[in-house]
């Protein structure tokens, strides 16, 4: 679990026990192996989802946290991460107080506001393309007594990102986005098949161990163009957010990032590198003003 930010609750790895006691439902799913280590089955999609439950009841203040096991399960120091990266930067900015958020896609987990809210009393904006996720968003929201800092916006057209989600009068600190990584089902079925090789599981299980369904996974042409479609309505919104950014899973497409953020007259762009574990990811933010 290295390479997290140096203010990453989980930068030393799981307390087990102390997570059980916050979320006893964790119990059954936490057993030895031959290493005589206290675990959980990560290729369980159950497991998984009670583990990072038990991690927001432990250290985030969240009491309920609840949505269909069909919807992608967020790994919770992962996401916590890109929070600690998104304050340093407005950080670096100036941006001290009065922060608001855009959280592009929030999911049924609506899991960035409650990070944000939770370490930092951020303000957000959340939008996403599926009515039934923003529903389970908002009993989090309220059952959580988040609905004065968290809203919610339904984006009507799932080929637009912001358009038809900001209005003249919007105006944000940062907007954060988790795009989809994938061009279509078997793209996806091809990584789970991949990734539950490297968890020791046949080839004949392909359950995702952190779950998504069709909105979540993918998006047509890929994570490429998702990325190339947001960097280009950023620019139709310049003034209306300081910084705008998103998780790229790819390295290669930094480059073309970049190349297409000069064109459309961004004048600074940066990325910021986060080690997760054996995982590398990063964050291309860039800014108009």
């Amino acid at each position: 679990m290295s390479n997290f930010h140096p203010k990453n609750k989980h930068k030393s790895g799981y307390d087990l026990d102390a997570l059980c006691k916050a979320y006893p439902d964790l119990l059954p799913f936490v057993f030895i192996n031959k290493y005589d280590n206290k675990t959980i089955d990560f290729a369980n999609p159950k497991a998984v989802k009670s583990l990072n439950t038990a991690l927001l009841f432990k250290h985030y203040n969240i009491d309920f946290w609840e949505f269909p096991d069909t919807n992608l399960c967020p790994p919770i120091p992962g996401r916590v991460d890109y929070i600690h990266h998104i304050a340093d930067l407005l950080k670096s900015s100036g941006i001290n107080k009065n922060i608001r958020v855009l959280d592009i896609g929030t999911g049924a987990s609506c899991i960035y506001p409650i990070l944000g809210y939770a370490e930092y009393k951020w303000d957000f904006i959340v939008t996403d393309i599926d009515e039934n996720s923003l529903q389970y968003a908002q009993n989090i929201i309220n059952k959580n007594d988040l609905s004065e800092h968290v809203k919610l916006r339904y984006q009507k057209d799932a080929s637009k990102i912001l358009n038809g989600i900001l209005n003249k009068n919007d105006n944000f600190s940062v907007s954060i986005c988790n795009p989809p990584f994938y061009k279509s089902e078997a793209d996806a079925l091809e990584a789970t098949i991949k990734k539950l090789k490297g968890l020791n599981k046949t080839e004949g299980d392909t359950v995702r161990n952190f779950s998504g369904t069709q909105n979540e996974l993918w998006y047509k042409g890929g994570e490429k163009a998702f990325l190339h479609n947001y960097l280009y309505e950023s620019s139709l919104f310049k003034n209306q957010c300081v910084w705008f950014t998103s998780l790229v899973s790819k390295k290669d497409l930094v480059k073309g990032m970049y190349n297409s953020l000069k064109k459309l007259g961004a004048t600074h762009t940066k990325t910021i590198n986060m080690g997760q574990g054996n995982k590398a990811s990063r964050i291309v933010a860039w800014t108009y003003k």
